[in-house]
């Protein structure tokens, strides 16, 4: 039986998810007239340079914290029944770019934003933390892809779960479905398809913690 304290840790994984999406969408506002959210990524509104960006670190990195926290103390328990695929799921979510990748949001900088003049692609990854963006942020998302599947396969496992593994494997397409869109797409429409990458993955999670949250009612 899922006891009180799984339940709160899911209420505060779903709470980090809203609070994730809420702020990104939110910080496009104080971008200023160059920055447009259909053209530019979330990753610019944290750059060097980027106004208030420190808002959104701070955001980011108790958001993945939140999710690490969620992964091992409501996601493990929950679907400890669905054997040790519940445990390398956990570990798969907390490494993804929802954990550890928002936890390092601080180190990620990129060295310019592309909405200012004279920035370049090149310019961005010149730095430390564009060299680390460039190397974590595809690994998290990865990561994630195969935290939702591995989920799915404890789900189908565990007691009571068992509706939930079809729908979570198909999130886990989804995803992969949307990353394809989002590294093929268009340059004027490249923050678009990572917005709709960053809310479809929050909003897996977000899904998740409400079912835990209920079942532990």
């Amino acid at each position: 039986m899922i006891g009180d304290r799984v339940r709160r840790w899911a209420w505060v994984g779903f709470l980090a998810q809203v609070l994730f999406v809420a702020s990104w969408l939110l910080a496009a506002v104080w971008q200023g007239s160059g920055y447009h959210p259909m053209e530019h990524t979330i990753s610019d509104m944290l750059a060097v340079g980027a106004p208030a960006a420190m808002v959104l670190i701070v955001v980011f990195t108790l958001c993945g914290l939140a999710t690490i926290l969620f992964a091992w103390l409501a996601v493990r328990p929950a679907l400890r029944p669905g054997g040790r695929t519940a445990t390398v799921g956990a570990v798969l979510l907390t490494l993804s770019i929802f954990g550890v990748g928002d936890v390092l949001a601080g180190a990620e900088r990129q060295g310019c934003r592309l909405a200012d003049p004279g920035c370049t692609g090149p310019d961005q990854r010149a730095n430390l933390g564009g060299k680390i963006d460039t190397m974590i942020t595809p690994t998290g998302i990865l990561l994630f892809i195969a935290a939702v599947l591995v989920l799915a396969a404890a789900m189908k496992r565990a007691p009571g779960w068992q509706r939930w593994a079809w729908p979570f494997r198909s999130v886990g397409v989804g995803f992969a479905v949307l990353l394809f869109a989002f590294v093929n797409a268009p340059a004027g429409l490249t923050g678009l398809f990572e917005r709709f990458l960053a809310a479809f993955g929050a909003a897996a999670i977000a899904a998740l913690a409400l079912g835990i949250a209920r079942r532990a009612s």
